[in-house]
């Protein structure tokens, strides 16, 4: 899906419309002593059961999220494109 660069839009803390810049959201670093990824980690390991691992089956995209930022008072602020799912997100001019 294409999306502009700069969208013309409202800004909560300067109370007014302004073109702020897009830029897409990248995922952080994972943390090993996060609780999910412990769960995770335990229901893999021994022989009983069904274990989780890999999925067979991929998801078809994902909900975008992107971050907008205003060229006055540099605040910023997330925004998710649309409600269905999209493979890529591209920028254009």
């Amino acid at each position: 899906m294409k999306y502009p660069k700069e969208v013309r839009t409202y800004c909560p803390k300067c109370r007014k419309h302004t073109t702020q810049k897009a830029k897409l959201v990248s995922k952080g670093k994972a943390r090993a002593m996060a609780i999910g990824n412990r769960k995770h980690e335990r229901s893999l390991m021994g022989h009983g059961g069904k274990r989780a691992g890999e999925k067979t089956v991929k998801k078809q995209g994902k909900r975008q999220k992107i971050i907008l930022e205003c060229p006055i008072c540099k605040k910023k602020q997330e925004r998710i494109i649309g409600t269905r799912t999209k493979k890529k997100l591209e920028f254009n001019a």
